[in-house]
C-alpha cells in the first residue's frame, strides 16, 4: 500500500467497490488484480466456481483488503446478476468489474486443444460459453447500477490468442476473446457519456500454477525473454480501473512482452 501511496493519489481507489471474477487461482491474473485493487483502497467481491474462493477472501483480509467472495457459475446468467447484486448488498454500490473468469491456458494438452474439423458442437459452445458468455452476463448486470450512479470501470481479461494471434486447437477459445474485444469496444461508446470506460488487456505468455512446460518454453522465446507474472497484468487492469484513465475507453492493451511484434524468435 505504501507504494501505491507515493503515487499523489493517482491510483486512489478508497471508497470504491470492486467485483473480479475468475479469482480462485492464488497465482492468478484474478486474484492479482484483486489484491492491487485493494491495496489501492478498494472494497472487493471476488468470484470463482469452486469453494476455493473463500481462501483468496481469508489471504484479501489478512493484508488488510475488506473483501468477500461468493461461488458462482458465470455461464448461467442467473448466477452472474446474483454475484453483482451480491456486491451491491454488502457495499451499496459497484465502480468497478474485471472480468477474468474463463480458461485463459489449458494445463491438460489433451482437453480443449480441438482442430475446427472435428470440434464437436457442445465443445465449441462450451469454449465461447466460458470466455464470453460469463463476461457479457456480468458486465450486463453490472451496467444497469453503474448507469444510475453515472460512473463505471470495466475491464475484460481477454488474450493475444484471437485478437491479436492464433495457435492451433484453440478456435473456440480465440474466437471467444476475439469477440470479447468486440464486445468492449460496442459497449463503450454505447456507454461513453455516462462516465463508464470499458476496456480490454490482452495478456499473451503468463507463469501461473497451470502454465504447461511448452507454454513456459514459449514465454523464454518473447522478446523480453520470459512469461509475464500475474501481478504485470494486474498492474494494466488497475490503471484502467483508475479515475485517471477517464478517457481511455474502447481499448485493448495488449501484454505480451513484445512478442506479437517480433518476426524472429531467438
Amino acid at each position: 500500500m505504501a507504494a501505491l501511496s507515493t503515487l499523489g493519489g493517482a491510483f486512489d481507489l478508497t471508497g470504491q467497490v470492486a467485483l473480479v471474477t475468475g479469482a480462485g487461482s492464488e497465482t492468478g491474473i484474478g486474484f492479482a488484480s484483486a489484491r492491487l485493487l485493494g491495496a489501492a483502497g478498494a472494497r472487493v467481491a471476488v468470484t470463482s466456481t469452486t469453494a476455493r474462493i473463500e481462501e483468496r477472501v481469508g489471504q484479501l483480509q489478512d493484508v488488510g483488503v475488506k473483501a468477500f467472495g461468493v461461488p458462482a457459475d458465470l455461464t448461467d446468467s442467473s448466477q452472474a446478476t446474483m454475484i453483482v447484486e451480491s456486491a451491491l448488498q454488502r457495499f451499496g454500490q459497484l465502480d468497478i468489474v474485471v472480468n477474468n473468469a474463463g480458461m485463459t491456458s489449458v494445463a491438460d494438452p489433451t482437453e480443449g486443444h480441438t482442430d475446427a474439423a472435428t470440434m464437436s458442437d457442445d465443445a465449441w459452445r462450451a469454449g465461447v460459453s466460458r470466455n464470453l458468455d460469463t463476461a457479457f452476463f456480468v458486465t450486463r448486470a453490472a451496467l444497469r447500477p453503474m448507469l444510475a450512479a453515472g460512473y463505471g470501470r470495466v475491464v475484460n481479461v481477454a488474450s493475444i490468442t484471437g485478437p491479436v494471434m492464433a495457435m492451433v486447437g484453440n478456435t473456440d477459445y480465440g474466437a471467444a476473446k476475439a469477440g470479447m474485444v468486440g464486445m468492449t469496444r460496442s459497449i463503450a461508446v454505447e456507454v461513453a457519456r455516462s462516465g463508464i470506460t470499458v476496456n480490454a488487456v490482452c495478456p499473451g505468455w503468463i507463469a501461473t500454477a497451470s502454465q504447461t512446460a511448452d507454454e513456459y518454453q514459449q514465454g523464454l522465446r518473447t522478446p523480453v525473454g520470459r512469461s509475464a507474472t500475474a501481478n504485470e497484468i494486474a498492474s494494466a487492469v488497475l490503471w484502467l480501473a483508475t479515475p485517471g484513465a477517464a478517457y481511455v475507453t474502447g481499448q485493448a492493451i495488449v501484454v505480451d512482452g513484445g512478442n506479437s511484434i517480433a518476426e524472429e524468435r531467438r
